[in-house]
């Protein structure tokens, strides 16, 4: 085979192998794999409607006292849970046949938790907790109880003591006056109760009341205190609801004490310290309760907070108590905490000379719960004791 036709060979054999190539190179191209289609998204759940709580007061919110210190408590529920809660209240519902009426409007409009926040409530309450058993009720200070009503309270005896710790040291007429609402255990035991601290400082003294068989009425607060310090009185103690015994003291000349609020605006010359109720703690759990299914009721279910739980404290004391009564009181309510010092604690007599609380002994919450008795130092008798 000639050079010549060598070169012929591979030229075509080339040729061929370019057209093979261009055949190849001009085939249908592979299409990629379709992507998967994306995963449905799965819908958010429905969020759960906010537990509505109302409120009833006896006073106005701005009584700077009882319905101030229960409202602050709805406040603190609020800022608490945010939006898991929605909350309402109706002011200077009176403790008649209205409260009814306004407990039942609450449980018409959809509240699922109510809180009555006076004593006066405690029946009206449980008619109208008779006919709505998927709402829960709460009941400051009272004590009956059923399926879906509770009661709770606060220990303010404690703070009553702590105060009367203080007037004992400051007044110098050894008269302290007290302006009494209802003549109720629960009212009678603060009046015992600081007139019982008081005698820890100064076992001269002796206390005088006046009653104005009534919450909130500034006008008969103011007469029942000018009463009491032209009788000589020069320290005021109350259990009433406005700042106006306060008021009066600060006019006159004399000292005196808050009542459930911090009242040291109202009268700051005359203002020694204010006992104080802080409702938030006891708001909370109950709301909580509420919330996560765990909420009980039925006879018995009552809670009485005070200093241990946070709910009872003396604040603001003034400036000339002097230091070893600032001392003692930190020193009570330390022991009131922790459970090593007992207000009721005998030997108490009562101001007939009866022993009511024997030596050594404690008085338990039952006896408490019926007080009615003035200690040894309180002038006069409780209005319908026998």
């Amino acid at each position: 085979m000639t050079d010549l036709q060598k070169r012929s060979l591979l030229k075509a054999a080339a040729l061929t192998a370019v057209a093979a190539a261009a055949l190849v190179g001009c085939g249908k191209k592979e299409e990629p794999a379709p992507a998967p289609a994306p995963a449905p998204v799965a819908a958010e759940p429905a969020k759960p409607e906010p537990l509505k709580i109302a409120f009833a007061y006896v006073g106005p919110v701005g009584d700077g006292g009882w319905t101030f210190a229960h409202d602050n408590g709805r406040k603190a529920l609020e800022a608490e849970f945010g939006d898991k809660i929605s909350t309402s209240f109706v002011e200077n519902v009176p403790e008649s046949a209205d409260a009814e009426r306004v407990l039942r409007d609450m449980a018409g409009q959809g509240n699922k938790l109510i809180f009555g926040t006076t004593f006066g409530y405690m029946e009206p309450m449980l008619k109208v907790a008779t006919d709505n058993a998927g709402v829960k009720f709460e009941h400051a200070t009272g004590y009956k109880q059923a399926d879906n009503m509770r009661t709770y309270d606060s220990r303010t005896y404690e703070g009553a003591y702590m105060a009367g710790v203080i007037a004992g040291k400051m007044t110098k007429s050894n008269t302290l006056g007290v302006v009494g609402s209802i003549p109720i255990p629960e009212v009678i035991r603060n009046i015992n109760a600081f007139t019982l601290g008081a005698q820890s400082s100064n076992p001269k003294v002796k206390t005088k009341v006046v009653w104005v068989n009534g919450w909130f009425d500034p006008p008969k607060e103011t007469e029942a205190a000018t009463s009491l310090i032209n009788g000589g009185a020069d320290v005021l103690f109350q259990n009433t609801d406005s700042p106006a015994v306060l008021k009066t003291a600060e006019a006159k000349g004399k000292r005196a004490f808050g009542w459930d609020s911090d009242m040291t605006a109202y009268g700051p010359k005359a203002h020694l310290a204010s006992a104080v109720i802080n409702w938030g703690p006891y708001y909370i759990k109950a709301t909580k309760e509420a919330l996560d299914g765990s909420w009980k009721a039925g006879a018995g279910a009552h809670s009485w907070w005070g200093v241990k739980e946070g709910a009872i404290d003396i604040v603001s004391m003034a400036e000339d108590v002097p230091a070893e009564t600032k001392a003692k009181v930190e020193e009570v309510k330390k022991g009131l905490a922790d459970g090593s010092f007992a207000i009721w604690k005998g030997p108490i007599v009562d101001n007939t000379g009866k022993v009511q609380i024997a030596k050594d002994t404690v008085a338990d919450d039952k006896f408490l719960g019926g007080l009615n008795f003035y200690v040894k130092g309180v002038e006069g008798k409780v209005p319908g004791a026998k």
